[in-house]
């Protein structure tokens, strides 16, 4: 697992901060970055595919993504990128 695509956001650096888990999650987030380098290892989603967990900067939401290795482009995200806007788009109707 490349550890950097951990620590990006639409190809932005996260802050250091906002990646500082409170402690009584640090086990959660050691395990889910084991599982991460684990179905990386495997290859599951192919030879040239990586997954990547993310947070969206706008609605900073946990995001999934299937990355293809060499070109860096986005070939699955969880939720989709309409979802996330249709979901800000409401938010800000309510307000």
């Amino acid at each position: 697992m490349n550890i950097d695509a951990m620590q990006h956001v639409a190809g932005q650096p996260l802050a250091a901060a906002s990646l500082v888990a409170p402690v009584d999650r640090l086990p959660e987030q050691r395990e889910l970055i084991q599982a991460v380098k684990a179905v990386n290892v495997a290859e599951l989603f192919g030879q040239n595919s990586e997954l990547t967990f993310v947070l969206d900067r706008e609605t900073r939401r946990p995001l999934v993504r299937l990355i293809d290795r060499d070109t860096n482009e986005v070939i699955r995200q969880i939720p989709p990128e309409y979802l996330l806007r249709l979901a800000e788009e409401l938010r800000e109707l309510g307000t």
